[in-house]
């Protein structure tokens, strides 16, 4: 049997060890699609971090049972496919929540109270006076702010739990949440439209999907608060990237806080860049020892029951494929 890992890991040695005693190992090391293709040939399981696993690779890889994300989102798994064949497909949803939500509302503080402009003005030494400093760094309260927040599942919850903290009020859209459910989290549950309309910050955590994909752009964005801030920790094809970078131009959106971007790595001619209201990370929301740690172990944990012939415990196609392929 044989296990194929598209991208390593930092843990990887650790993985490798506990995988060995299972299986043949292969660390294939790229994301480029051929590489994939040929060293996917005769993997029972494939572990993937961002590569594409296409149609192509799965229905060559004949012996496949098992696609592993290290992750929550599968857009870069052709499930459909990996259905038909009978072949499952799982992530690890849970190793991150609380790390994302610790960085969604990280990105808020630095937004709110000008955190990243005012360190690049005490390293150029740019401020002037320290008794009355330039109105560029004037923050916002976020006590009595209202946050909406677009998807309620496990991270949002925890965000909403983190803001409420902060004498927050919590609107939310998710229209898979019941609204029994929001009551009980202490958040109210509205429509698309509303939340756009209420929220002074919107902090994103919807899957991508073709029905979420750009869900924020001109339309949306234009009925929204002037001055709102827009957090995104999720995907960044959620956001219409021209759309934001257009608002941000014209002042309608107040800033933005982006682990996530339509395109990553980005154009280093991207005119995001150029913002002083808009604060960037390279997708490391969920990128801290403890939440690597659990990521990379579930995974493993997932691959060895998919050797064993046994159901790995988060399935993104289990309903449809209920038995192990060749176990």
């Amino acid at each position: 049997m044989k296990v194929a890992i598209t991208e390593p890991m930092p843990l990887i040695e650790e993985e490798l060890k506990i995988l060995k005693d299972h299986a043949q190992v292969s660390v294939i090391g790229s994301t480029e699609h051929d590489a994939i293709l040929k060293g996917t040939a005769d993997a029972d399981v494939i572990l993937v971090v961002y590569a594409k696993i296409t149609r192509e690779i799965i229905e060559s890889a004949r012996n496949l049972r098992g696609i592993i994300k290290y992750g929550v989102g599968v857009d870069n798994i052709d499930v459909e496919t990996a259905t038909r064949l009978g072949i499952i497909v799982a992530n690890v949803p849970d190793y991150a929540v609380e790390t994302v939500a610790d960085h969604a509302m990280g990105l808020l503080l630095a937004l709110s109270r000008r955190i990243m402009v005012a360190d690049r003005m005490m390293r150029s030494r740019s401020l002037g006076s320290w008794a009355s400093p330039p109105t560029t760094l004037k923050g916002v309260d976020l006590k009595g702010k209202c946050l909406g927040l677009l998807g309620v599942g496990r991270i949002g919850r925890a965000v909403s739990e983190r803001a409420k903290g902060f004498g927050m009020s919590v609107v939310a859209f998710d229209p898979y949440v019941p609204k029994e459910m929001g009551r009980e989290m202490g958040v109210e549950l509205m429509t698309f439209d509303q939340v756009l309309e209420k929220s002074d910050f919107i902090s994103i955590h919807s899957p991508l999907t073709e029905e979420t994909r750009a869900m924020i752009n001109e339309k949306s964005i234009a009925k929204m608060k002037d001055g709102v801030i827009i957090i995104n920790t999720a995907r960044g094809p959620l956001i219409d990237h021209a759309a934001l970078v257009d608002a941000l131009k014209s002042g309608k959106v107040g800033g933005a806080g982006l682990d996530v971007l339509q395109s990553e790595p980005p154009s280093p001619d991207d005119p995001i860049f150029s913002f002083d209201n808009v604060v960037l990370t390279p997708h490391i929301a969920y990128y801290t020892s403890e939440a690597i740690g659990r990521l990379e172990m579930s995974a493993v944990g997932h691959a060895i029951d998919i050797l064993q012939g046994k159901m790995p415990k988060n399935t993104i196609n289990g309903k449809q494929v209920t038995k192990i392929r060749n176990a």
